[in-house]
């Protein structure tokens, strides 16, 4: 196979791993059929499944297309079809309320289908899928010079008190302050000197917001005056002393701690691609082009790139470990050598 081994790929057909279709068809020889990996049927026997990385190659093979799961469709199976549907229903009607009943009848599937299946395709429920894409326009609204009030009911919200309880989670800072540069907000920061140079956190009472990397304290200072031109910033090295040493162990291949946690601006597209990118077996790499099927748009690799040169948070979110389709490495926004020397370091660590 060309991207994925045997038992990994037996891995994602015992799990029903949607995020693998595309990549693989697996074929059962007692009834000459082949299926996506995610196809609902009941799995085969070990021994009687062989595994094709096309379609076609499967067809060749003299296997049939699963009727249930449509492998060689490029339109996706039956399930995904609804999903997508109850996906795009969502976006048309941004500045309504839908409920689960709602969505559900629309696209013919019961309520505890459709909130499991689009959970795992999108990696949001119905709801937050919802809310995160009404924060993207109001945030977008916000950033062109719109008021809080009038972004507030052009991106769906009803009143001003809903803005307050779910926007400002995800901006860290009131909208006001947000769209002011961080005017009134104070941005605590410590900074660590790690294997491959500085490090700089910052973050607000609600969780970090900022890991970058260079070589020198004063040059991280100054990219963080500039990402935030109106917040007060105060050095605080014990107050962040946790989280810096999260970071700290994370270099040293131990896991992220979950308890640190993270407030980052970002759009629903961002948040799927970042979260594969945590994915991602410490040591190892992937293409753009592997995130993007992974995480079910396998068309968006330059998506994914641009998803990846935008995140905030080096080290937690490991855009470092996403490489072009050649295996050469792109671009990083903390610079190409710190890409390297990261990747290096988690292989030696691992090699250890």
């Amino acid at each position: 196979m060309a991207s994925v081994d045997a038992q990994a790929a037996w891995n994602a057909v015992l799990k029903h791993d949607r995020r693998y279709d595309g990549r693989f068809v697996y074929a059962v020889s007692s009834t000459y059929i082949y299926c996506r990996p995610s196809c609902p049927s009941r799995r085969p026997a070990r021994h009687r499944v062989s595994f094709f990385p096309s379609p076609q190659q499967a067809e060749a093979a003299g296997f049939r297309a699963c009727r249930r799961c449509r492998p060689q469709s490029t339109q996706g199976s039956l399930p995904d079809r609804r999903i997508e549907q109850a996906r795009q229903y969502l976006d048309d009607h941004a500045d309504e309320t839908v409920t689960l009943r709602r969505l559900a009848d629309h696209v013919t599937l019961s309520p505890f289908h459709l909130q499991r299946a689009f959970q795992q395709t999108l990696g949001l429920s119905p709801k937050a899928y919802q809310d995160a894409k009404r924060i993207e326009r109001f945030t977008a609204l916000l950033k062109r010079g719109e008021s809080v009030t009038s972004a507030t009911y052009a991106a769906g919200f009803g009143s001003s008190s809903r803005v307050a309880e779910r926007v400002s989670g995800a901006l860290g800072m009131t909208p006001s302050a947000y769209r002011s540069g961080g005017k009134g907000v104070t941005l605590h920061y410590a900074t660590a000197l790690t294997p491959i140079g500085q490090m700089l956190i910052a973050g607000t009472e609600r969780g970090v917001v900022s890991v970058s990397l260079g070589d020198s304290e004063r040059d991280l200072v100054a990219l963080l005056k500039e990402a935030y031109p109106q917040a007060t910033l105060s050095h605080d090295q014990k107050g962040l002393q946790r989280q810096t040493q999260a970071l700290l162990q994370c270099l040293n291949s131990r896991p992220l701690s979950d308890s640190m946690s993270l407030d980052v601006q970002a759009t629903v597209f961002q948040r799927k691609v970042w979260k594969a990118l945590q994915d991602i077996p410490r040591g190892s790499t992937r293409t753009y082009r592997e995130i993007a099927r992974e995480i079910g748009q396998p068309t968006a690799a330059r998506a994914v790139a641009r998803a990846c040169a935008t995140n905030p948070i080096a080290v937690a979110i490991p855009c470092h470990r996403v490489v072009r389709e050649d295996g050469n490495l792109a671009g990083y926004r903390w610079g190409l050598e710190k890409k390297k020397r990261l990747l290096a370091l988690e292989r030696e660590r691992q090699e250890d």
